[in-house]
């Protein structure tokens, strides 16, 4: 079964255009507002980096559970993960605002702040990026290596590349899984380092696991609706929704969990987080982050009907993409910006950086048939009913 994704060059020039709304915003931001500009520039590098490598940890699962259900899907993740090497890039020019996001990073801070001195042997900028060059470059080798195997099963068939994949799988949660929660830790909780929570490495790694499965269900339906991937159903939409629903719930339970410790505790080094973000807009984000990221999925995804309705399914997954957002500016802001400000900084940076990565997508999608025909499991998939 062949069945080739054609980007249209229209669509390639709308990519671009938001690419240069994108760059506009960013170069106004230096100028104007530069610790904004900054904080603009992490938030989306974390944004679309998280969905990149959640989505290599979402195609690892289904080699490791032996999914027959979304073999046809599986270069849907691949093509996300792909854009792991273009953040590795964005990340390492955060050099130059190291300064703007991150208070430890000044020189001579640790002389003045005990705490900090005690944190310098960690917290310091060479072993701050030899930390991200490790990361990037363990995900870029598993993710060609897995992508490599892929392709090559494509070509020749057999089960021998299927448990090379399943093999190299299992290697790869575990990298993921430890080094993304450390990445978590330096690029966003690291920006209040007098603060700490046992909790916010694991709530980050559910995080990125949690949307990068609702932006591949997106794209799935996407391509769907263009005329690409004919054997989805009821039954495949049912599948995604359960992994949605069940890592929504995982999700809501970590932030349960860490914020009712930290009231209970009511340790002044662990509470300062919440209560710098318990007035005014980061108020009233607090609680969209749960009705975005945790009740409407939960409500919604509850049910079989709407579960497998693409009808409900669409307005969810938008609504979750904004609860990414909200969730890290409720936790970038405060620790940079130091107030609520939301214009057209923010919106022309999202949209350069979302056509960017749609771009990266849709290029990676049209190098390879769309479905895996020689997977072993293909044929369950195209008739997957229950």
């Amino acid at each position: 079964m062949e069945d080739k994704l054609i980007v249209q060059k229209n669509f390639k020039y709308l990519m671009y255009g938001l690419i240069g709304i994108g760059i506009i915003s960013m170069v106004a931001g230096f100028i104007l507002d530069p610790e904004r500009a900054w904080a603009n520039y992490l938030l989306n590098n974390y944004y679309f980096v998280s969905l990149a490598v959640g989505a290599a940890f979402f195609g690892a699962i289904q080699y490791i559970s032996q999914a027959g259900w979304s073999s046809a899907f599986k270069r849907i993740p691949e093509a996300m993960a792909s854009y792991v090497p273009v953040a590795a890039v964005f990340f390492l020019l955060m050099y130059f605002g190291m300064h703007s996001l991150f208070h430890w990073s000044h020189e001579g801070i640790a002389g003045t702040d005990a705490l900090l001195a005690h944190k310098a042997p960690y917290l310091n900028i060479p072993f701050f990026f030899l930390r991200v060059v490790l990361f990037f470059s363990l995900w870029i080798f598993m993710i060609r290596l897995l992508r490599k195997i892929s392709l090559k099963e494509d070509a020749e068939g057999g089960m021998n590349w299927f448990y090379k994949s399943e093999k190299y799988s299992k290697i790869i949660i575990f990298i993921i899984a430890v080094s993304f929660s450390l990445f978590a830790i330096d690029m966003i909780m690291s920006l209040e380092p007098h603060w700490f929570s046992a909790l916010f490495a694991a709530k980050s790694f559910i995080a990125a696991f949690l949307h990068a499965s609702t932006v591949i269900t997106l794209i799935v339906i996407i391509l769907y609706k263009i005329g690409h991937l004919p054997m989805l159903n009821r039954s495949h939409l049912h599948d995604f929704s359960r992994y949605i629903f069940m890592l929504c719930i995982i999700w809501g339970y970590f932030n349960f969990v860490e914020f009712m410790l930290i009231w209970y505790g009511n340790i002044p080094e662990e509470t300062i987080f919440f209560v710098s973000r318990s007035k005014g807009a980061f108020g009233v984000l607090f609680f969209a982050n749960m009705i975005l990221n945790w009740f409407i999925p939960f409500l919604f995804l509850m049910p079989r009907m709407t579960s497998r309705s693409k009808l409900f399914l669409i307005p969810v997954i938008i609504l979750m993409m904004i609860g990414q957002y909200t969730e890290l500016y409720y936790y970038i802001w405060p620790a940079v910006v130091h107030e609520a400000k939301f214009g057209l900084f923010e919106i022309g940076t999202y949209l350069g950086f979302l056509g960017l990565f749609t771009l990266v997508v849709t290029n990676t999608l049209s190098k390879a048939s769309l479905v895996p025909r020689n997977h072993p499991y293909l044929e369950e998939s195209i008739y997957h009913q229950f």
